[in-house]
């Protein structure tokens, strides 16, 4: 077996994977670095350096034949393909939206061992809850070893309200210390209630007695994800996105139905074509037992679906280098406060739901986080309806083990099932140790069809994934000095994409400034470039919906953001696509559905629809007024032209039609495509009261007033009083 990296490169990789030799370096307690070369033997694994494109790795699904064939692009499938490939068998991997477009970019962005999964196994003296939480923790101290451009230490800090619970907590955050044993990331520690609240001064001081920080690990889900995938691709898979999975194919061998092909749909082009294979792993979450159902659509369900709502708040709202758990919430659940790329995510809420891919957070929920949220802020943060700037569900796939018939309760870790015609499910688990029930799910495979491999062991633990054999952590300087590209965008690529950033920055396009000179930012606000756009298609991104959530985390940072944005992505995705101005326009129809569907833009709109008007007379005065400046022609209604001719107005001189249509919806709440006086008055009073923070129409409306005012006084000023009738 290769051998495993059991250190932890907590600060990052600082060489190359070249000749059986891995340089990295650790933080040790006095911040000074340790610099550390190991032997690795999988350097030996081939790596291509060029991915193949979507239309090579549709021809090879379309031609050849496989060992194993992987339903599901996410976390778990993604690294049962990566496992697969590396073990030297022929691998597919098809998944019927975008990688990582379910539960797996859907997270906490946590990768953790379980403190309250801990806390469980000490009380109940349960041995299985320890196993697996002691794995969970070795599968940690992998992932940061991993992708260390993509994960990263982040402390968490528990707020004592009580002196009784300061030795209970302390001692359960030891004994999770403990069981880390040697892939700690950082011992744990107490904190003083003045200490505690110089490290997170957000925090509600009143009953405060101080707090307990210990250290997790944190990540970008969903490019993690891609990442595992991507890599699983340069080893040779054939990995491909938007591919469904129709039914499977079947053959009677030695008296017993066996599984030899999927029947697929390429839902992209429209093709459909049979791909044999010597096995199937349905490795579908939510959606397991639709697959197992193509199977036997006669099989007992085994998934218990629950929905999980997180919301994401400006990063004012936390430290940027602190997280916050609050263990005993209202009703028993736990909630996390993290900071997490400059803003900060709040959740998650734990309801049963029925199991589907496009789940959609409800504004109960929501409003259960922020309740919660405002229970341990202290009065000077108002914590505002109107300041969620995303939200959104992801469901977790619990299940009832189906090799325990005798049992009905739901299985607390993953588990592996093999059908008659030998269809190998894997199920539950959690994003942490996706590599541990990957190597499980390959051996359970390997067994079940009796397939021949390369390599009996699994090679995973320790492989470095795409972007982070070069990268360091200070990579970024030389991407501003060599591309000249902005220090923030510079930071984000190179924690995106780790050594590939430099390949993103030879896409970007020149800005006409003195300064950056590269790199043509898609939102004023945010560190996303255009070339960026370029490359997610090279990454597989097929759709504008593939692009604004996953290969750019902007939906799930700021939906309206993303809303502006669109426009710019879809242009950029048309020229690498070849979009028709028909596709352009369904793309833009599908992306503004998810945007107000799954992120969270229809829930806010809702909200803010509720509100009762509790504007002063003043107030409702300067609203008619400006209403009606806008109102030219006095029909009663602002229509879309009158829109554009304000923004014309104001130097906007080409509004998209779609953009236009944006800054209507918002506040056109009974949509019949104008706005009425009533439902302006509605969007300032919810304004005012915080439950919207942010209206175009509404600037737009007080930048009118502004200029109808100045006009007035020109009007109002004789020549002789202006100085120029001497």
């Amino acid at each position: 077996m290769a051998s495993k990296l059991r250190k932890l490169a907590i600060g990052g990789l600082a060489g190359t994977v070249g000749a059986g030799l891995v340089s990295y370096w650790l933080l040790n307690d006095n911040g000074n670095r340790t610099w550390l070369t190991v032997k690795a033997d999988k350097a030996s694994l081939k790596f291509k350096r060029v991915l193949p494109s979507r239309a090579d790795q549709i021809k090879t699904l379309q031609s050849e034949e496989f060992d194993i064939v992987i339903v599901g692009g996410g976390a778990t499938g993604s690294g049962c393909a990566l496992d697969a490939v590396t073990r030297g068998l022929r691998t597919a991997l098809v998944e019927a939206d975008d990688f990582a477009s379910g539960t797996s970019s859907r997270s906490t962005k946590l990768i953790h061992g379980g403190v309250r999964y801990l806390q469980k196994a000490i009380m109940q003296l349960d041995y299985d809850q320890y196993k697996m939480v002691k794995e969970a923790l070795h599968e940690r101290a992998a992932m940061l070893c991993q992708a260390p451009h993509l994960a990263h230490p982040l402390p968490i800090m528990l707020p004592v309200y009580t002196w009784w619970q300061v030795p209970y907590y302390w001692f359960g955050i030891k004994m999770y210390d403990l069981v880390a044993g040697s892939k700690t990331l950082k011992p744990s520690y107490f904190l003083s209630k003045k200490n505690a609240l110089e490290l997170f001064p957000m925090l509600r001081g009143d009953k405060l007695c101080g707090g307990i920080v210990y250290y997790d690990g944190q990540q970008d889900d969903a490019r993690m994800n891609l990442t595992v995938a991507l890599t699983a691709a340069r080893y040779g898979a054939a990995v491909a996105n938007h591919i469904s999975v129709t039914g499977l194919k079947k053959e009677k061998k030695n008296e017993k139905e066996i599984i030899t092909g999927v029947h697929v749909r390429d839902e992209i082009s429209g093709k459909t074509w049979t791909i044999p294979t010597k096995c199937v792993i349905n490795a579908t979450g939510p959606l397991t037992d639709s697959i197992r159902k193509m199977d036997n659509p006669t099989v007992k369900e085994i998934c218990c679906p629950s929905s999980g709502v997180h919301i994401t708040l400006p990063g004012y709202y936390s430290p940027e280098q602190m997280g916050l758990l609050d263990p005993s919430t209202s009703d028993g659940r736990v909630i996390f406060f993290l900071p997490w790329q400059k803003h900060t995510i709040a959740g998650t809420t734990d309801l049963p739901c029925e199991p589907t891919h496009s789940p959609k957070p409800t504004e109960d929920e929501i409003l259960f986080i922020l309740e919660e949220v405002k229970n341990y802020l202290n009065p000077d943060v108002e914590v505002r309806r109107g300041d969620v700037l995303s939200a959104w569900s992801g469901i977790r796939p619990l299940v009832s083990d189906p090799n325990k018939p005798d049992t009905q309760s739901l299985a607390r870790n993953h588990i592996i099932h093999v059908s008659e015609s030998n269809l190998v499910t894997i199920a539950g688990g959690k994003w942490t140790t996706y590599r541990a029930m990957a190597e499980e799910t390959i051996d359970a495979a390997i067994e079940a069809c009796g397939l021949t491999t390369k390599y009996n062991e699994c090679q995973t633990d320790g492989l470095l994934l795409v972007g982070a054999h070069g990268w360091t952590p200070t990579m970024y300087i030389r991407l501003v000095q060599d591309f000249g590209l902005d220090c923030e965008v510079a930071q984000h690529l190179a924690k995106s994409y780790g050594d590939r950033a430099f390949a993103v920055a030879k896409m970007a396009s020149l800005t006409g400034k003195r300064w950056p000179i590269i790199g043509k930012k898609i939102h004023p606000e945010f560190p996303y470039i255009d070339a960026e756009v370029r490359y997610g298609v090279r990454e597989y991104a097929m759709t504008a919906v593939d692009m604004i959530a996953r290969r750019l985390r902007l939906a799930f940072l700021n939906v309206q953001a993303a809303q502006e944005a669109l426009s710019d992505v879809i242009t950029i995705m048309a020229e690498e696509l070849n979009w028709s101005e028909e596709e352009k326009t369904k793309q833009t129809k599908a992306a503004t559905e998810f945007l107000h569907d799954e992120m969270g833009h229809n829930v806010n709109r809702a909200s803010r629809d509720k509100i009762p008007i509790n504007l002063s007379k003043s107030e409702i005065q300067l609203y008619i007024k400006r209403f009606q400046i806008i109102d030219k022609d006095r029909k009663g209604y602002v229509s879309i032209n009158d829109i554009r001719r304000s923004l014309k107005q104001h130097g906007e001189k080409d509004v998209p039609s779609e953009e236009l249509h944006e800054i209507l919806k918002e506040i056109d709440t009974n949509m019949n495509g104008q706005v009425e006086l009533d439902e302006y008055l509605q969007m300032m009073s919810a304004i005012k009261s915080g439950h919207v923070t942010y209206s175009r129409f509404a600037r737009m409306a007080e930048l009118e007033e502004q200029k109808h005012e100045k006009e007035m006084l020109k009007k109002k000023i004789t020549v002789e009083r202006s100085g120029g009738g001497l």
